[in-house]
């Protein structure tokens, strides 16, 4: 077996495994991306626990599952980047959609959100979407509020009572 033949079976296998591993990522065009700038990317998604990876289609395609939409599939053309998100896909929309403004060289082509297909075209309304952290800490707040409430109305008339007290005693 020829060693090209080793590297690309083990290239397979590697990203294989990320896709196993990842249940979101996003397919990007990244043509035009000087070297500098795609340092600066790989650097903040690093910083944010995701990872990126420049991908060959063919050895893409092949990596990935047979169950995947092949509505994906399609978007294998041209240069790929593939951009992983372990946990918090949206974190990762937004880190990309405010890269790409800044520095207005990266598109989505496409992506797999939770195992589901995201067309490019819908990848803004992901970006905008609140994340997890953001909505589990409104659901506690909601859940604590009338809890609170509650509370306060229950002690309104003790401290109303301790106030009268205060006053009886300061006039005798």
């Amino acid at each position: 077996m020829s060693v090209n033949r080793e590297n690309k079976e083990l290239e397979v296998k590697s990203l294989s495994d990320q896709f196993e591993q990842n249940p979101s990522y996003y397919l990007l065009d990244f043509k035009g991306l000087p070297v500098s700038r795609a340092i600066e990317l790989r650097k903040k998604l690093r910083d944010n626990s995701y990872s990126i990876k420049v991908v060959k289609n063919r050895l893409a395609l092949r990596a990935l599952k047979k169950d995947i939409p092949e509505e994906l599939r399609e978007n294998f053309v041209g240069p790929t980047a593939l951009a992983f998100a372990p946990e918090n896909p949206i974190g990762l929309a937004r880190l990309i959609k405010e890269f790409s403004s800044q520095h207005k060289v990266l598109t989505v082509k496409a992506g797999l959100l939770e195992g589901q297909f995201l067309p490019g075209e819908k990848f803004e309304e992901i970006a905008k979407l609140t994340s997890r952290n953001d909505l589990i800490a409104k659901l506690g707040y909601l859940m604590a509020y009338p809890l609170t409430q509650m509370l306060k109305s229950l002690r309104a008339p003790l401290g109303s009572m301790s106030v009268l007290l205060d006053q009886l005693k300061t006039k005798k």
